[in-house]
């Protein structure tokens, strides 16, 4: 079963290709890059607004977007992957809930790393102001060099911290 999961995937090479494709055509048509974090960040705005909006319209970090936070094009490009995505599994017969790890690593724990890891990715984004799509594939495309060195790094402390979470796929 796993290894038919694993032939149904698209050719990595030709994933890269289109995703290059993607962000010529983002720069072509909308003048600027990709990112997901301002989407994510949007979309934290938006429900802020439907609890408090005058504590957000007075917040000098949201209330610069005004009542409308979601009308952005990086908020409808996040929907789109989400979409994407979704429809990417379905065809492909790759759905399924589950919570891949090793038989030596608890689900609970396992799903804990992946939370604490997004939290603390997302938080570093924002106050970054870019994410790893923004930084990674805009900025290297744009060959900014802090976003090289952004992309180097990424790569260094990946492996870095692959050896403090290994025991959870060692089986």
């Amino acid at each position: 079963m796993q290894e038919n999961k694993i032939n149904s995937y698209m050719n990595p090479y030709l994933a890269g290709f289109l995703l290059g494709l993607t962000l010529l055509a983002s720069f072509v048509v909308l003048g600027t890059g990709l990112g997901a974090s301002s989407g994510l960040a949007r979309i934290s705005a938006w429900c802020g607004l439907c609890v408090s909006p005058d504590h957000f319209l007075k917040s000098e970090y949201f209330g610069a977007w005004g009542e409308n936070p979601t009308g952005y094009y990086l908020f409808y490009m996040l929907i789109g992957v989400a979409i994407g995505g979704f429809l990417s599994a379905l065809s492909s017969s790759r759905i399924s809930i589950e919570t891949e790890r090793g038989n030596s690593f608890g689900a609970w724990s396992r799903l804990w790393l992946a939370l604490s890891g997004g939290v603390i990715v997302g938080f570093a984004s924002r106050l970054a102001r870019g994410c790893t799509s923004g930084q990674a594939l805009t900025g290297t495309a744009l060959l900014l060099s802090g976003s090289i060195v952004f992309l180097l790094c990424v790569f260094a402390g990946g492996y870095l911290a692959a050896y403090f979470v290994r025991r959870q796929w060692h089986d």
